[in-house]
C-alpha cells in the first residue's frame, strides 16, 4: 500500500529492570521523538516510566510508557500490523509497500534474549540491516520510514524549547505551549 502510518506504538519485550534502564530509556526517547504514541514495557519499570513522564511534561507531546506483565496477549489482540525488528527478518524497505498502514502498527523490540514466540506471533519480522546493530538505530529508521522524518521544533504542550545553535546548548522555558 505504501504511504505513512496513521498510528504507531512500540512494544519493548524483555526489559531487565536495573540492568537495561539506559537502553530502554533511549528506545522510549526515540519512540517519542520520532512520533510513536506509546511504548508498552515488559516488564514494567516505574523508573523508566517516571523519567519519560518528566520528559513529556517538559518537552511536550502526549507520548506515554505503559508497563505490562505479559506481552503475548497484547500482540495476539493487536488490531493492526505488528513488525518485529530483527536482523534476521525481511528487508524493511521491501516489506513497507505491502503493509496496510491505515491500521495501527506495533513495532516490537526485543531484549537480550528474544523469545522464539515473537518470531511466530509478529505479523512480519523485518530488518533494517542484516548485521548486528543497535535496536535504537533500527527503531529510529523504522519510525522514520513509517511516520516520516520528525519536524524540528517544540511539540504541543512543551514547557521547554531547544533553540538550534552552532555551538553550545540553548534551552528556553516557554510561557505557554505552542
Amino acid at each position: 500500500m505504501g504511504g505513512k502510518a496513521r498510528r504507531v506504538e512500540v512494544l519493548r519485550i524483555g526489559h531487565r529492570p536495573g540492568r537495561d534502564p539506559r537502553l530502554t530509556t533511549h528506545l522510549a526517547l526515540t519512540a517519542r521523538a520520532f512520533g510513536a504514541a506509546r511504548m508498552y514495557l515488559e516488564p514494567a519499570d516505574g523508573a523508566v516510566s517516571d523519567h519519560l513522564r518528566d520528559v513529556v511534561r517538559r518537552f511536550g507531546g502526549d507520548f506515554r510508557v505503559e508497563g505490562i506483565s505479559e506481552w503475548k496477549p497484547l500482540l495476539r489482540k493487536w488490531p493492526g500490523t505488528s513488525l518485529h525488528l530483527t536482523m534476521y527478518g525481511e528487508d524493511l524497505d521491501d516489506v513497507l509497500p505491502s503493509l496496510n498502514l491505515v491500521e495501527p502498527v506495533l513495532v516490537c523490540v526485543g531484549g537480550a534474549k528474544v523469545p522464539p514466540e515473537l518470531y511466530e506471533l509478529a505479523t512480519r519480522n523485518v530488518a533494517v540491516t542484516h548485521q548486528p546493530h543497535s535496536e535504537v538505530a533500527a527503531l529510529a529508521i523504522t519510525l522514520d520510514r513509517l511516520l516520516g522524518t520528525p519536524r524540528a521544533g517544540p511539540l504541543p504542550g512543551a514547557r521547554m524549547e531547544v533553540l538550534p545553535t552552532p555551538r553550545g546548548k540553548r534551552v528556553v522555558e516557554r510561557e505557554k505551549g505552542p
